[in-house]
């Protein structure tokens, strides 16, 4: 995937995710995120979009502050979806606009920062609308490319930050193999962040293979792998299934 395609995605995941919230009560619990109901998901998106944007558009070397983020508060319930639209399209302009040898901070490795940016923003909007459709009760999946590529983002990237991803009392070795996209990934994890990584090939633990979309949507621990094949050690995903991200 390219950064336009990206920003695509980000586009159209930020669209049906207030357009689902729209549907829904604040008050509604949100399964995948036990400690949350829809206004903090929404909030959480909401404001995940400003800083980012803040970012990019502002070409910062470091994180802005809440005072920049949210200078007025909270919007109040009934305000809150036009708040999380409007934050989503300042996010997508800042990225459309921005030079594609911006420099900003970032938080994982990347070639380019407003291709990490780009990226980053369209896997996070991209499980957050699958959070808001899940309270609704009508998920709707990826296809092969984006969900490749955001499992590629998870075990490549995302689990290497310190305190994040599956830890295990040894190590354990994870293969995934996203059968429609012609891709596999194995990732090693164990007590510590210094044990993970991925790549290599040899003798795993735990094979599971299955659409990408599936593969996706499991590994963020937003679905059960009721429609995976899985081989070996259950227990590997059992540790990963406690991952925090």
């Amino acid at each position: 995937m390219d950064v336009d395609t990206w920003i695509d995605s980000l586009r159209d995941d930020g669209r049906r995710l207030a357009d689902a919230a729209a549907g829904l009560s604040p008050d509604d619990q949100v399964p995948t995120c036990p400690e949350w109901d829809v206004r903090k998901l929404v909030r959480h998106t909401g404001w995940v979009h400003r800083w980012a944007g803040a970012m990019v558009r502002d070409a910062r070397p470091e994180p802005p502050g809440r005072e920049v983020v949210l200078p007025g508060g909270w919007p109040p319930d009934d305000g809150l979806v036009d708040w999380f639209r409007d934050g989503h399209r300042q996010l997508v302009s800042a990225l459309e606009s921005a030079p594609d040898d911006l420099k900003c901070w970032t938080f994982m490795q990347a070639p380019r920062a407003r291709a990490f940016w780009a990226r980053r923003q369209a896997h996070e909007t991209a499980i957050h609308r699958v959070d808001a459709e899940l309270v609704a009760g009508a998920v709707s999946g990826f296809d092969a490319e984006h969900a490749a590529d955001g499992i590629d983002e998870l075990l490549v990237f995302f689990i290497s930050r310190p305190d994040r991803g599956p830890r295990a009392p040894e190590v354990k070795t994870l293969k995934v193999v996203a059968s429609d996209a012609g891709r596999d990934w194995t990732v090693s994890f164990g007590p510590d962040d210094s044990a993970g990584h991925a790549g290599g090939e040899g003798p795993v633990d735990c094979a599971v293979t299955g659409r990408a979309s599936d593969l996706y949507l499991y590994l963020w621990n937003r679905i059960p792998p009721r429609n995976l094949r899985i081989e070996g050690r259950g227990d590997v995903l059992d540790y990963w299934s406690e991952a925090s991200f």
